[in-house]
């Protein structure tokens, strides 16, 4: 049984249930079981995050960059970074923020560099822009709620919850592309096990 770890942080809720999509979604591989836990309850369980095969990590984007408490948890790994705990684990990640940008592409491109430093094995969305409505791509509306990777994101999910509070935001193609990203990282991971 593969055992995945999902540890984000988020303030208002959005970036919650974001989290809790991406576990889902692994958890329907067969195979796989799945743990949620806030930044916080990470740093309290860290130890625990040696048995993982896949850590997937997420947080709200905040002036652009990752959440504090996300970053303490970072900060707190660093001695499973001496002992290269994390090796060869596989890693994935995920944002929110309140805009279609807000520089989320900092915030990914900032927990992939923490992957990296750990030596973890890194799982992109490989999933086109508008993946379940191609043709909205042609309207200069662009792809709409419903639609799967609106924001266009290869290294993981990107959801935009604007000033919507949660449950109605984010919406539910960005709840599905989320989803989608935690089958998508359990696949892979149950994968690279197979192979050892």
């Amino acid at each position: 049984m593969a055992k995945i770890y999902v540890i984000y942080h988020s303030t208002y809720g959005h970036t919650k249930l974001q989290a809790e999509a991406v576990a889902r979604g692994a958890g329907l591989v067969e195979g796989v079981s799945t743990v949620l836990l806030t930044a916080t309850e990470a740093i309290d369980r860290i130890d625990e995050l040696d048995g993982a095969d896949a850590i997937i990590f997420g947080t709200a984007t905040y002036m652009g960059n990752i959440s504090a408490e996300l970053k303490r948890f970072m900060e707190v790994s660093v001695k499973k970074w001496f002992a290269q705990a994390w090796k060869d684990k596989i890693a994935g990640g995920f944002t929110n923020s309140s805009s279609f940008s807000g520089d989320k592409l900092n915030t990914l491109q900032g927990i992939v560099t923490f992957a990296m430093q750990h030596g973890m094995i890194w799982v992109g969305n490989a999933m086109f822009p508008a993946a379940n409505d191609m043709d909205s791509m042609n309207s200069i509306n662009g792809p709409g709620p419903e639609t799967h990777n609106r924001v266009g994101s290869f290294i993981g999910p990107m959801a935009a919850s604007f000033q919507v509070n949660p449950p109605e935001a984010p919406s539910k193609g960005d709840i599905e592309t989320a989803e989608l990203y935690g089958k998508r990282v359990a696949e892979i991971t149950l994968r690279f096990l197979r192979s050892k």
